[in-house]
């Protein structure tokens, strides 16, 4: 193995054995954010040279429901609590060399077209092998994003310390009941794997809950004090 892939190792070993890892499930109709999506991203792009993606959707949400849940963006030291009163937010990045999980800081603090410019600077300087240490440490929470390969569904690995990890995976159209009707739905499936020795089960479904309100109702991120 390379130095790097040891590395990826112990830490995922590391991850398995120090904490008590748990997963939970929900999932989200994509139909609203598609839809904000496909009639803001040409506006966006060429006012602001940025191309709106979902991932950005995501990181906010996920910012809201951290303020809302903040034992989940917190970390054990020994038998102490800490809580961060930021959002280092990790996002896991494919590259050549394997998987890297550079992050955003003060990621609570940026919008839609501060994560978009944020996201695509990261990743292209871990596929560019161009990674800091100050990109690769300090993260408090990470999204994973399985579904661009084509996941429908996965049990994400909490990224050591953190207490938690929101794994994204494919849109899929499935039937679903609507008012009494079953219509066609892009669905996705997302998953939170947690420590569950400082998140209880209840913590980690609302959590989840919460990304899926903000998801579907996009607008309401837009209202946030």
């Amino acid at each position: 193995m390379t130095t790097r892939r040891r590395r990826i190792a112990e830490n995922l070993l590391q991850a398995q054995h120090s904490t008590a890892h748990l997963t939970t499930f929900n999932e989200i109709d994509m139909t609203a954010v598609s839809d904000f999506r496909t009639r803001m991203k040409e506006k966006v792009e060429k006012e602001h040279g940025v191309k709106l993606s979902f991932m950005p959707f995501f990181a906010k949400a996920t910012c809201l429901a951290l303020k809302a849940f903040p034992i989940v963006n917190a970390q054990l030291d020994g038998d102490s609590i800490i809580y961060k009163h930021y959002v280092n937010l990790g996002i896991a990045v494919a590259s050549e060399a394997g998987l890297v999980v550079p992050n955003i800081k003060d990621a609570d603090s940026l919008g839609m077209l501060g994560f978009s410019r944020g996201i695509v600077e990261v990743a292209k300087r871990a596929r560019d092998n161009k990674l800091t240490m100050a990109d690769l440490t300090g993260g408090t929470f990470t999204i994973t994003n399985g579904g661009v390969f084509g996941s429908l569904v996965s049990t994400p690995i909490i990224n050591y310390p953190q207490v938690g990890i929101l794994g994204l995976h494919a849109i899929q159209d499935r039937p679903v009941a609507r008012d009494g009707q079953v219509v066609i739905r892009p669905m996705m499936y997302v998953a939170l794997s947690y420590d569950h020795r400082i998140v209880d089960g209840q913590q980690a479904v609302l959590f989840l809950v919460k990304i899926k309100e903000l998801m579907e109702d996009p607008a309401s991120m837009l209202i946030d004090d």
